[in-house]
């Protein structure tokens, strides 16, 4: 638990005599002047201080390294804390002399003193305890500083022994309660109480002072004299080292005021509890209610609502797009979004990717497809197949005499007469008989063709090709 949070912190003033209590051991001290203590080396959090002030020594436990003491004098300003409930637990048993409970009440009255008194400020109360445990007065009795420093000062003490766990229950069960005049409904009040004793208890406060502290009540102890060590660590609350605190005499009882007084009038009204749903700003010693990033704050000023940053104000260019607590700017089709983030500039569709299979030719603020030649665009408008010719020799060609379609291609052919040059494509008028015929005897070049003929004593049969002897008998008449 961390110093002080709002609504956890109880000062329980318990000054106690503890004859069954030891002495805590001596310890090693530094010998430090009052104007000297801000420059003063400052021991590890589980280390003890002793600093020297005349006679009379304070110790406690101090802060990590850098913290500055908190003891000493110094004027006795009212402060303007936040509002807390505060709750005094004396314990007057027999050895606390006469003498020393008188210092023990003026330390009670100066703190009193240093606060902002009132029923709407700070509220006090006051248990007294030794072997029995009495309420001195309720929160709710005094609101002015006067009556109450008057209260204080006919308190008598009870002589006998040192309850001090039964002193804790009560004050939780009674003390800090709605009709003693605790202010438990709201959130924004702190539960303070401080714990002064010179002895060891004679009961189990380790439970108690840990039911205390879970309730909402935070506990600072303050040691005098012979106090056990022990038993004031097992009642305050964490870290010790800022709720811990050692007197040497009760003479020395009221340089703890400044320390207390300080640590009231530093109270950040946020650190002890609000009702902000996000943050909490602290406003002198109230606070007010701002949202996170991407929030606006309700009429209630304490919860929040998401924010359309769209609806507000955007420097977006096109189009603005919610996103989560804050936005994106977003260009219209045919533009691209800027280094900037919010500005558009119009862009080359196809320069700026595409999934065309062979061209992309921009379209006015898009893109379309297209194939090379041999090739037709496929149905999904992207990829391309090779085009499928019906007739290649209807689309065009080259050839001299004919052209002959072979597939998704042509081949070039001649008439008769003609034979295909080398090209394959220009033709040339040939010898029909050179280039083979079927005459049995003579073949006979006929422009185009040719005829077959016989060699003499033959007869040319009638299939215009063979050739047959003569019949020489009837060839004289």
């Amino acid at each position: 638990m961390t110093s002080l949070p709002w609504g956890l912190v109880c000062f329980v003033g318990i000054l106690a005599s503890g004859t069954l209590g030891n002495a805590p051991q001596p310890r090693s001290s530094q010998q430090v002047k009052p104007t000297e203590r801000a420059s003063a080396e400052v021991p590890g959090s589980d280390s003890f201080q002793e600093v020297q002030l005349g006679d009379d020594s304070v110790r406690g436990f101090q802060q990590q390294q850098g913290a500055r003491t908190p003891y000493g004098g110094g004027t006795r300003s009212n402060c303007r804390n936040r509002p807390i409930d505060l709750v005094f637990i004396i314990d007057s048993s027999r050895s606390v002399r006469r003498a020393e409970f008188e210092k023990a009440k003026e330390f009670l009255q100066d703190m009193v003193d240093s606060l902002e008194i009132g029923s709407d400020a700070t509220r006090v109360g006051l248990v007294n305890y030794a072997s029995t445990v009495q309420i001195e007065f309720l929160l709710k009795t005094y609101f002015q500083k006067s009556s109450l420093k008057q209260a204080l000062a006919r308190v008598e003490p009870l002589a006998s022994g040192t309850m001090t766990g039964m002193a804790i229950k009560t004050a939780m069960e009674k003390a800090f309660t709605a009709e003693a005049g605790a202010r438990v409904s709201s959130v924004n009040i702190a539960k303070v109480a401080i714990i002064v004793t010179d002895g060891r208890p004679q009961d189990n406060v380790e439970e108690v002072a840990a039911a205390a502290r879970a309730s909402g009540i935070e506990i600072y102890a303050v040691g005098v004299d012979r106090a056990d060590m022990m038993s004031l660590r097992l009642m305050a609350s964490p870290p010790h080292d800022e709720h811990v605190f050692y007197v040497e005499t009760y003479g020395v009882i009221e340089k703890l005021t400044s320390k207390f007084r300080e640590t009231l009038c530093g109270l950040d009204p946020c650190a002890q509890g609000h009702s902000c749903q996000h943050i909490c700003v602290n406003n002198d010693y109230s606070y007010y209610c701002k949202c996170h990033a991407g929030y606006v704050l309700n009429q209630d000023k304490r919860t929040c609502s998401h924010l359309d940053t769209c609806v507000e104000e955007n420097d977006c260019q096109h189009v603005c797009v919610k996103n989560g607590n804050s936005y994106l700017c977003m260009c219209h089709e045919g533009y691209i979004l800027n280094a900037d983030k919010k500005t558009c500039s119009r862009s080359d569709a196809c320069a700026h990717g595409h999934d065309c299979q062979h061209i992309c030719e921009n379209s006015n603020n898009s893109y379309i497809c297209k194939c090379r030649e041999g090739y037709e665009l496929n149905a999904d408008q992207k990829t391309c197949s090779v085009k499928k010719l019906d007739d290649p020799c209807s689309q065009g060609h080259d050839c001299q005499h004919i052209c002959v379609n072979n597939g998704n291609s042509y081949t070039c052919k001649c008439r008769v007469g003609y034979v295909l040059n080398m090209d394959k494509k220009t033709c040339s008028r040939s010898d029909p008989c050179a280039h083979g015929h079927d005459c049995q005897h003579i073949c006979v070049n006929n422009d185009d063709s040719y005829i077959c003929k016989c060699r003499v004593g033959y007869v040319l049969n009638s299939d215009q090709k063979t050739c047959s002897r003569k019949n020489l008998l009837f060839s004289s008449t």
